[in-house]
């Protein structure tokens, strides 16, 4: 009897710790499509496969509502925002360039490194001018820095943002030697298993990956090798491996948003998601992971194809904007050149040059904003200490406010008409470009699938910063440090739950 007792007793409290254990998937998936508009999930539908793309939507959530909440929409911006849930207000990525202490810098840019795979400047990268926290820094913190964290893409910023700070590595292409690539800010050298793979897929140096179809596939077969050789998933405790498509945006700003070449890609795209989706259920499980897939921003249409067919669109003039507002500044403050530049709709004082000639900033701000109310292609311009008093829509004031940060982000903020671009487009000019509000730029695609993700859609207005919150809330883990999203709650129709 006291045997069968003791039986009795282990199997419930073997019961009872079973049931204390916090359900969490083996893997979390990020996978950020650059430049990708939310309508390209429809709009080559037809000519998708069933296990790409198709899959996603017919198996996974898809928030169909998904606008970015701050503006200049670019790729570092968007990929932070998307693992951080936070907005430049308060992660510090200001743009794709930003100034800090009046030197612009690259997103990543960190001298302090050197490159491992590489001697090339293309090495020296790390997430160091993040400010905040990431999806993968919360769960290392989560599960005591046990679990692993990786990303990968062709653009350094796409790898190194959505890693975050504690990552094992992120590997990103340097053109300059044609393989994969890390910094000493992760290790001192680069694994067997990631030399052997740049050996198999080495290319010539100077090869274009960017704008090229090779470009999706060598970063899916590296995904695919980080989860392989890593044994992603298929440890103790929770991984996540963060992956991001480039070569798509690098081919929308040369090709644009139709045509050939941007088809082509999408196509290319939909296959590799297809063989991807397929490893994770080979390695991982199906059912095992829980994977998102989103953009860090759209892109617009070329505004001579928009001509073309009588809609509105062009390009505003920046050049010829700076040296307006340099030669008017000069006439009436007497400070040549104070204009230092113009990038990401943002337009940056040269301070130096105001205070060597003892300068007042405010005027100077003044008269450059005097020249910029007459720009006829300019929808708005306001200097970003006074957007509070500045007669602007509501939604959009609270965007700009968004993606500013003070030091970084320069001190007037401009807005280009519906359909023009931030500079002179020519008439036989092919390509695009994004950065602005507009739903062209700011609709993103953003698609939850497997584990405990049910089928479904909404249209309920959702952010990119919500991403972040949603999978923090199903992992059971602290959002990031500066997280301003709320989670999303899948609301699917109860017959979708039989």
């Amino acid at each position: 009897m006291t045997k069968r007792l003791l039986i009795i007793l282990a199997v419930m409290c073997a019961s009872i710790g079973a049931m204390a254990q916090i359900d969490r998937p083996k893997l979390v998936v990020g996978i950020v499509v650059d430049q990708m508009r939310w309508d390209y999930l429809y709009y080559y539908y037809e000519d998708y496969g069933p296990d790409g793309i198709k899959r996603l939507l017919n198996e996974g959530y898809s928030c169909e509502n998904t606008m970015i909440n701050y503006v200049p929409t670019v790729t570092a911006i968007g990929h932070t925002s998307l693992y951080t849930g936070s907005v430049p207000y308060f992660h510090g990525i200001a743009g794709n360039g930003f100034m800090i202490d009046g030197k612009r810098v690259s997103s990543t840019d960190d001298n302090s490194v050197e490159g491992v795979g590489t001697d090339s400047k293309a090495g020296m990268n790390s997430p160091r001018n993040l400010l905040a926290t990431t999806i993968g820094d919360e769960l290392k913190q989560a599960l005591d820095f046990e679990c692993k964290v990786f990303g990968v893409a062709i653009k350094p910023r796409a790898a190194i943002l959505p890693a975050g700070h504690s990552a094992d590595a992120a590997y990103w292409w340097d053109s300059e030697v044609g393989h994969f690539v890390t910094s000493t800010y992760y290790m001192d050298r680069l694994p067997n298993w990631v030399e052997k793979f740049n050996r198999k897929y080495n290319t010539e140096p100077k090869h274009d990956l960017n704008t090229s179809n090779e470009g999706v596939t060598y970063t899916f077969r590296m995904a695919e090798a980080i989860l392989d050789n890593e044994k992603l998933g298929r440890g103790k405790y929770t991984d996540m491996l963060c992956v991001s498509v480039s070569s798509t945006d690098a081919i929308g700003h040369t090709y644009s948003t139709r045509g050939r070449e941007n088809y082509e890609v999408y196509m290319q795209l939909d296959k590799e998601l297809a063989h991807f989706f397929k490893e994770l259920d080979k390695q991982v499980g199906y059912g095992n992971y829980l994977l998102f897939l989103s953009a860090d921003h759209g892109g617009a249409h070329n505004p001579n194809f928009m001509k073309e067919h009588n809609q509105p669109a062009g390009g505003w003039d920046a050049s010829a904007a700076r040296k307006a507002m340099n030669n008017a500044i000069a006439d009436e403050c007497g400070v040549p050149g104070a204009i230092k530049a113009i990038y990401d709709y943002r337009v940056y004082l040269d301070y130096d040059k105001i205070d060597s000639v003892g300068a007042d900033p405010e005027q100077v701000k003044k008269v450059a904003l005097d020249v910029l109310y007459r720009e006829k292609d300019l929808a708005l311009a306001v200097d970003y200490e006074k957007i509070q008093q500045a007669s602007i829509p509501e939604f959009l004031r609270e965007r700009l406010i968004n993606g500013y940060h003070r030091g970084r982000s320069g001190d007037i903020v401009v807005m280009t008409q519906p359909g023009y671009l931030a500079f002179k487009v020519k008439s036989d000019y092919k390509g695009t470009s994004h950065s602005a509000w507009n739903p062209y730029d700011s609709h993103i695609p953003l698609v939850f699938m497997g584990w405990h993700v049910p089928h479904g859609s909404t249209t309920k207005p959702t952010r990119i910063v919500d991403a972040a919150p949603t999978v923090c809330a199903m992992l059971h883990i602290q959002m990031p440090n500066a997280c301003v999203g709320d989670a999303i709650t899948f609301d699917v129709p109860s017959s979708n739950l039989n």
